[in-house]
């Protein structure tokens, strides 16, 4: 049974959706030493003490990760880390312009009194 267990869904396509899951393994494979080899769309990876698998589809992606004892204290830490890569990866485009060109909230408190009233 894995450890880490991340399904997401995207609308990127199977071509930028590898190519996203590529420059994932490059980064986190600099990062932790991890190897890895695709079989067919699956990423296997390892390292000692870590194996995983990144399965990508045109639509999603489900990220598979078994850690060895010594890492398992720092679960929640790895999964923190490769939550906020795949969101970033494999993010809608659209959402990530949207939210880019969104115009800054206002720091006045919902119910504050008018200037002057």
């Amino acid at each position: 049974m894995a450890d880490i267990d991340i399904h997401r869904v995207h609308n990127l396509g199977l071509k930028a959706a590898r190519a996203a899951a590529d420059r994932m393994a490059e980064h986190l494979g600099r990062k932790f030493d991890l190897k890895g080899d695709w079989e067919g769309n699956v990423l296997t990876f390892q390292r000692p003490g870590v194996t995983g698998s990144l399965a990508i589809s045109d639509k999603d992606l489900r990220l598979s990760v078994s850690l060895g004892f010594l890492l398992k204290a720092m679960k929640g830490s790895i999964e923190n880390a490769i939550a906020h890569e795949l969101d970033t990866l494999f993010a809608p485009k659209a959402a990530t312009s949207a939210a880019a060109k969104a115009p800054p909230k206002s720091k006045k408190a919902p119910g504050s009194p008018k200037k002057g009233a």
